[in-house]
């Protein structure tokens, strides 16, 4: 029987950042509490604040550990439970560069789609602001163009192998394709995409947030009365 100190908890909204690390857990195939949060989570789910102050998602419980960033949370799972497979160990020749794709997913990629989202989406019509969407729109997928290149010669981003570093990536692929910005995909980032979504825990992911959502009461899509 698991301990009650080796429980690891997840909190979700559907599709967030938090799909991050959900995946990574289904990667790991380590057992996992998924909790469901309508998003935002600090407007509709006022209680949560009491978990994570900053009212975003994820938060990440594994006993005393108390985590709130995607990105480093798939590190850390990587790190604890797939080392020299999802992780890339500090004596591997592209450990630098895992640490990059790692944090390229989130600070470079995932930034100008919140704004996308925020200026396009989320904001009352009189606030919203197309320019501004449309301008994080192009800056997306310039960014992502820097990528095409090496994924025109090789599967995965680093270490010849699927780490972390493909889920925080996929993430904003993810993301992208959800906000229609997958139009401007190059060919080996469309290709890559591709592979990604075959991965079988890939797919338990997206099942296993419906089956949570679904059994906790939570829409599988964002309130119209959202607010960014």
């Amino acid at each position: 029987m698991t301990e009650a100190a080796d429980v690891i908890t997840l909190h979700h909204c559907v599709s967030a950042r938090s799909f991050r690390p959900l995946w990574a857990l289904e990667e790991i195939g380590a057992p996992y509490e998924l909790v469901m949060l309508p998003f935002p989570p600090r407007v509709l789910a006022r209680d949560y604040l009491d978990i994570n102050p900053l009212g975003t998602v994820p938060a990440f419980h594994h006993g005393a550990v108390r985590m709130t960033e995607s990105a480093a949370i798939c590190q850390y799972l990587a790190a604890r439970f797939s080392p020299r497979n999802l992780d890339v160990a500090v004596d591997e020749p592209d450990f630098g560069a895992y640490l990059n794709y790692l944090h390229f997913g989130e600070a470079t990629l995932t930034f100008p789609q919140t704004l996308v989202l925020r200026y396009a989406h989320f904001e009352k019509l009189e606030r919203r602001q197309p320019q501004v969407a449309d301008d994080y729109a192009r800056w997306f997928n310039a960014r992502l163009r820097s990528v095409e290149p090496m994924l025109a010669e090789q599967e995965f981003l680093c270490a010849n192998r699927f780490t972390a570093a493909d889920i925080s990536v996929g993430y904003a692929l993810l993301l992208a394709q959800h906000l229609q910005l997958d139009q401007g995909f190059t060919r080996s980032v469309a290709a890559y995409w591709q592979r990604l979504q075959q991965r079988p825990a890939f797919k338990r992911a997206l099942a296993s947030q419906a089956h949570a959502a679904s059994a906790q009461g939570v829409p599988m899509t964002p309130s119209p009365e959202l607010r960014s």
